[in-house]
């Protein structure tokens, strides 16, 4: 490969020389931003108002001498913060992989002889020795090639492997991954030899641009998160306003001001969803647990419910909507055996033993595969049919030729090159020309295959269209998504005309629809995070998949970012929200499914929660303005918090997919997690759990007393709220249609609840706690209809609404 004669390429730097410039321009590696100190991502988990909310809640329960609902709080509190502090360490890796991508050894010439040395100490002007199988350790500008092949897909996402050569394409910038004279780090030589010299090191070089642009990619919270904020703003502010109205009212009514001060703060503590992070938490990880179990990897909980959201998937072509492998998809002459025959003889590609796959250059290995499949090996031709001579694949003949012991040579090259040096007339030579040209607008790489004795005129035997193939689950996941109100777009850095073919074939462009909103080819890294600030701008919600360096950019950028799990690179991984273990497309769409299912369940749970909530609330305004005495001791309030808002709001994230989940189009980028159905729901459910708990309270007061008409009404209230979860699993359909036993952890925490809530009317420090009294039988007479009036309103509510066709 290098002369030991005068040739400069012989000498390379000298050590010395070499010393001094690592020392001006620094170790060959990709730095790493400085990100933020461990003790600051800990504190950040803190900086939300749900969770401010938690701790003065927590610090009340304390000073009340709640020890169990402190101990609950906090211990919710420390799990999200442990939770989002993992989340935000691991993501802050993907720069850390880049790192690891750089080839650890590089074998370049210093003081005239070959040396292994380590990627780190390569510098600008080293000659690097190249040869199948290396990872190029720097960006380089090639000295001397001889079939030289180098795999760009890392970079520019093309699949096919770039011929590489002395000579500069023509118009390409120095920059240009276009420059067949360039070589850049990270990428890995497929084929050949060459000598390189080294023009760019470290941070400098394409891979280390791209490392700048994960760094200073924008990184946004989740919609699931900014909406969570702005609820628990609006809950601080109702808790200290209904604890002050509280205090106000009965202080100018006269009662005792110690009695008001902790009742106020109990009631504040009532209002305050504290079972909220954790069914969020839960839920999510609920999601987790089901995806998992289908190949996609959850590396951020709040993706699963952004999942659920996405408008837009701006997906990569090569290894994603397509094997990543070429194959021969078409061929054309008058036997294809021959055909095959003639091709396989022409290649230097070996198949593995499975038949599936090979080493060598891609399209000899698909040339390999498809003649294998007819029965046709090439190990039988190299075996019968021994070698004679070999003519290598260059750039200015383009083709390639091998001799044979037959006394034939077999060529296979481009269309054009063949075409000339066959014997054929010009209607024939014309066919040819058309067939080639049909192939190709269909997206296929086309070679022709030509046979004939040595020194004499070839034969052409036709021609082979070759492409990496789609996926076969690919069509039908696009069509789900489509279903579901999903773009699809397809982001590639591959030719247009194959791009657009892969296109039509799956379905991502349909008719009417203009190519260049569902296609992008030539794609550059900073086209992919424009495209993907161009959607966000749109308003939408934007998932991109990817399994390149490239792509790392994007998938950081967008608001959830997906990488294939088997041929993505370690640095799109660390990038990522989502893994998929088996690059299977379909399994975003499951994702997605799971990701509404997920935001659905969430909502379902916090309605719930507050609106009993607001109940509890409403029952102490209300009888504080009637002037009647306080139906709910500061125990009580605390106790119906802790029994009925946290464990049955658990099971309500656990419920089964809804039937028409994939049917509806994406919830907006703008909606809020509880809308005004919700929140209606929220006040007139909540009116009337009070209203029927007031009244309760007030006719069992004037018959029986204060203490009954407490006691009656404080178990009264609890099962009321339990019974209310069955209705609360579904808006429109009613508890049998949803199925009585579809959802067992909720009919199991309703039994626990209410065996646990008639106990404490029989034990004697629960009696005191609680200042209760045992029930008799006649009591339940009151207890059970009044429990089921709230839960049988909102059933046939819902039943009013089916019929009257809203």
């Amino acid at each position: 490969m290098v002369d030991g004669g005068n040739s400069i390429l012989a000498v390379g730097l000298s050590t010395e020389v070499a010393g001094q410039r690592l020392r001006e321009f620094g170790p060959n590696e990709i730095q790493r931003e400085a990100g933020p100190p461990v003790w600051r991502l800990l504190l950040e988990q803190f900086d939300s108002p749900l969770v401010i909310i938690l701790v003065i809640a927590c610090v009340i329960s304390v000073v009340l001498g709640e020890r169990m609902e402190a101990i609950a709080i906090g211990a919710i509190l420390l799990i999200n913060a442990l939770i989002g502090f993992f989340q935000e360490y691991r993501a802050e890796t993907a720069i850390r992989a880049l790192r690891e991508m750089t080839s650890p050894r590089a074998r370049a010439l210093r003081d005239g002889r070959q040396v292994i040395i380590l990627a780190h100490d390569v510098v600008p002007d080293d000659l690097l020795l190249l040869e199948a199988g290396d990872i190029v350790a720097a960006d380089a500008e090639i000295q001397e090639a001889s079939q030289f092949q180098v795999n760009e897909a890392v970079l520019t996402g093309e699949s096919l492997p770039v011929e590489k050569t002395t000579v500069a394409q023509p118009g390409a910038s120095d920059e240009s991954a276009e420059r067949l004279d360039r070589i850049f780090m990270g990428t890995v030589v497929v084929a050949g030899t060459a000598v390189a010299r080294v023009t760019k090191t470290g941070m400098k070089t394409e891979l280390g641009k791209i490392a700048h642009l994960i760094s200073t990619a924008q990184t946004e919270p989740t919609p699931l998160q900014v909406q969570l904020t702005h609820l628990g703003k609006i809950l601080l502010r109702v808790c200290l306003f209904v604890a002050a109205i509280v205090a106000a009212v009965g202080y100018f009514q006269g009662r005792s001001w110690i009695e008001l001060l902790i009742f106020s703060l109990s009631l504040a503590v009532a209002a305050v969803p504290e079972g909220m992070p954790a069914i969020v938490t839960v839920a999510l990880a609920l999601g987790v647990q089901r995806l998992a179990g289908r190949n996609a990897l959850i590396r951020k909980l709040p993706s699963v419910e952004t999942l659920g959201s996405v408008s837009v998937i701006c997906t990569d072509k090569t290894g994603t909507l397509t094997t990543g492998n070429m194959r021969v998809r078409e061929m054309w002459g008058e036997d294809h055996v021959e055909l095959l025959k003639a091709a396989a003889s022409c290649c230097d590609a070996e198949l593995g033993s499975e038949g599936n796959s090979g080493t060598g250059d891609p399209t000899e290995v698909a040339i390999l595969i498809a003649a294998s499949e007819r029965g046709i090996s090439k190990e039988k031709i190299e075996k019968e049919n021994l070698r004679v001579s070999t003519e290598p694949f260059d750039s200015i003949r383009r083709r390639m030729a091998i001799t044979r012991q037959d006394g034939l040579t077999y060529v296979k090259g481009a269309v054009e090159s063949l075409i000339p040096i066959c014997g054929h007339d010009s209607g024939k030579s014309s066919s040819v020309s058309k067939a080639a040209a049909e192939m190709a607008s269909r997206g296929l790489r086309v070679l022709a295959v030509a046979v004939g004795q040595v020194g004499g005129d070839l034969k052409l035997l036709g021609l082979l269209g070759l492409a990496d193939p789609p996926r076969t689950e690919v069509m039908q996941a696009i069509k789900e998504a489509r279903a579901a109100g999903i773009i699809p777009i397809m982001i590639t850095g591959d030719h247009p005309l194959t791009a657009a073919a892969i296109a039509r074939e799956l379905g991502l462009v349909l008719e009417g629809e203009a190519l260049e909103t569902r296609v992008h080819a030539r794609a550059t890294p900073e086209d992919k995070l424009k495209l993907v600030r161009h959607w966000k701008a749109q308003g939408a919600i934007v998932a991109m998949t990817g399994d390149g360096v490239n792509d790392a950019p994007a998938l950081r950028e967008a608001h959830i970012g997906i990488a294939m799990g088997k041929s993505g690179t370690e640095v799109t991984r660390q990038a990522a929200d989502l893994v998929l273990a088996d690059d299977n497309f379909a399994t975003i769409v499951a994702a997605v499914r799971e990701g509404r299912s997920i935001f659905q369940n969430i909502r379902k749970a916090i309605t719930y929660l507050l609106t009993g909530n607001f109940a509890e609330i409403l029952v102490v305004l209300g009888a504080i303005g009637l002037g009647l005495p306080l139906p709910l001791l500061a125990a009580h309030l605390l106790w119906i918090n802790l029994v009925t808002d946290a464990l049955p709001a658990l099971t309500l994230v656990a419920e089964p997919l809804s039937p028409d989940l994939m049917k509806r189009a994406p919830r907006g980028a703008n909606e809020q997690i509880l809308g005004r159905p919700e929140w209606g729901q929220i006040i007139l459910v909540g009116l009337l759990e009070a209203s029927v708990s007031i009244g309760l309270y007030w006719f069992l007061s004037r018959g029986h007393g204060e203490v009954y008409a407490r006691n009656i009404m404080f178990t009264t209230f609890v099962c009321s709220q339990i019974l209310r979860s069955f209705g609360a699993r579904s808006n429109t359909r009613v508890f049998w249609e949803v199925g009585a036993f579809s959802n067992v952890w909720l009919l199991g925490v309703a039994f626990v609840t209410f065996a646990i809530q008639l106990s404490l009317h029989f034990f004697p420090l629960s009696q005191k706690i609680f200042e209760l009294s045992p029930l008799e039988t006649s009591d339940f007479l009151y207890i059970v209809p009044f429990a089921l009036i709230p839960v049988s309103m909102v059933e046939l509510t819902k039943l009013a609404k089916r019929l009257l066709g809203k």
